[in-house]
């Protein structure tokens, strides 16, 4: 019995490709229109009001100020499944700071895609202050 890849699972990877790779176009056209990035879940810097970036032109922002000038790469340590969902567990974003020095940005990233396999809602679940703390350090 062959089963057929699971889109948000093949939303995630794809996503992680593009976004290490810089491909802005590639990464928005995984997302619906009126598809919510919450990253990270909650207030930040990145999202004072704490309530995610909704549709295409705010998730173009979000990946101008945030993912576009950052040089970092994504690994997934596994991925599971339910219904529309990929929870991934143990996702890393790994930033280059330059001159042989790195912050790590664990996360827990839940990604959910409509029938297209367009990506409706993404949330990464990670420490905003923790990672300050790592790129301080990392700097001093």
């Amino acid at each position: 019995m062959t089963s057929k890849p699971h889109l948000a699972v093949e939303a995630n990877k794809k996503s992680v490709k593009y976004a290490s790779e810089g491909n802005k176009e590639a990464w928005l056209a995984l997302y619906a229109e009126d598809a919510l990035v919450a990253d990270p879940v909650g207030v930040s810097p990145m999202d004072p009001a704490g309530e995610g970036h909704r549709g295409i032109a705010a998730i173009e922002q979000f990946w101008d100020t945030v993912i576009g000038p950052s040089n970092i790469q994504i690994r997934v340590e596994k991925r599971w499944i339910s219904g529309d969902y990929c929870c991934c567990v143990a996702q890393v974003a790994r930033n280059d700071l330059g001159d042989g020095k790195y912050a790590d940005c664990d996360m827990l990233a839940v990604y959910e895609v409509n029938e297209e396999g367009l990506i409706t809602r993404m949330q990464a679940h990670w420490d905003f202050d923790q990672l300050m703390t790592q790129i301080a350090a990392a700097a001093g």
